[in-house]
């Protein structure tokens, strides 16, 4: 039989191992567990260190790249776009610098900016009541001037297609039906009451543009590829291309980066192969490229998406040369639907 005294012994001995346990660990083990440590946590410094370094070096590169382009700028573009005419066309959440960039880029080359049209959030929405006051709208300016409205490719954003139709023919020149100013005036006037756009500077655009650049928002919509601003660009820029010369969808390098962003989306469909794109437009990159992008659909070429985000090639190559003359007529078009026109509203 196994007494107390045994017991207490074997308890004895067990809190003394453990003693000791502490002890070791505390002494020898805890020595070579701080040197190992600390070995990692120097290695992890030099390697953040060696990061920063490479990182600062890319900037220093990234930015005299920068400065250089911007020097070179005027030369590279002189006489690219020389007496064509550019509208500029924003969405919701456009961002500024790069329509200013790409208006400097415009005027470097030769072109006449004749206005900008900025699209508002109601033209997005594709609820019930907002796609009857649409609807509402392009009915009484196809009842003024006879105008025959296309059957919409998506029903749900048939409206806005038909608007962006309509707007096509008030902005720009590439159609078989003329509109006087002083009517393209007041059918921008009718959106813009409803809300759905303004113009700038006022009262423009005082001619129609042969080209027209469709400027990107800065973030991805927030229900990505399905969202209703992103099924409307498709839209938009389907119109515009038919109506134009040579129509362009411009956006920033971070936001068309984006999973859901507008150029993504712009890219997977079938309307890329009607419209050039630049991802990377608030760069001067990417500004200048817009100019040899739009130049190269004028020469004939097809259009192409270029940028830094998923695109076929960073710029144009070769580029395009320099007009010496000023474009004779508008008709000289590279767009799969430039080289016949249709009356403004024609059903494609």
């Amino acid at each position: 039989m196994i007494d107390f005294r045994y017991h207490l012994v074997s308890i004895v001995a067990v809190f003394l191992a453990l003693a000791i346990g502490i002890v070791l660990g505390a002494t020898n083990l805890r020595g070579g567990t701080l040197d190992l440590l600390q070995s990692t946590n120097d290695s992890l410094k030099n390697q953040l260190t060696a990061a920063q370094a490479a990182r600062d070096g890319y900037l220093s590169q990234s930015s005299a790249a920068e400065q250089y382009l911007q020097s070179a700028e005027p030369t590279l573009l002189a006489r690219q776009l020389k007496g064509e005419s550019l509208v500029i066309v924003t969405e919701p959440g456009a961002q500024g610098s790069v329509v200013d960039g790409i208006k400097q880029a415009a005027a470097l080359a030769g072109a006449t900016v004749t206005g900008e049209v900025a699209l508002q959030p109601k033209f997005n929405d594709i609820s019930g009541a907002n796609q009857s006051s649409l609807s509402s709208i392009n009915n009484s300016i196809v009842s003024r001037d006879g105008a025959t409205l296309a059957t919409g490719s998506n029903p749900q954003t048939t409206y806005q297609q038909q608007a962006a139709q309509l707007i096509a023919t008030a902005i720009l020149a590439s159609t078989t039906t003329a509109v006087a100013p002083t009517d393209a005036r007041q059918m921008l006037s009718a959106y813009a009451q409803g809300g759905y756009l303004t113009v700038s500077p006022a009262g423009a655009p005082t001619a129609p543009a042969q080209l027209a650049v469709i400027v990107t928002p800065e973030s991805a919509p927030a229900d990505g590829q399905n969202d209703p601003a992103n099924q409307v660009l498709l839209a938009v820029a389907q119109e515009f291309a038919s109506a134009s010369s040579a129509t362009l969808v411009a956006g920033s390098a971070l936001g068309s980066a984006q999973s859901g962003s507008a150029m993504s989306v712009l890219r997977s469909s079938s309307v890329s192969s009607q419209v050039s794109s630049v991802d990377d437009a608030d760069l001067t990159l990417g500004q200048i490229t817009v100019v040899d992008a739009l130049a190269n659909q004028l020469a004939g070429k097809k259009p192409n998406s270029y940028g830094i985000s998923g695109a076929s090639a960073v710029s144009p190559s070769p580029l395009p040369t320099p007009t010496a003359t000023a474009t004779s007529t508008p008709t000289q078009t590279a767009t799969p639907h430039s080289t016949t026109t249709r009356k403004a509203g024609a059903k494609k």
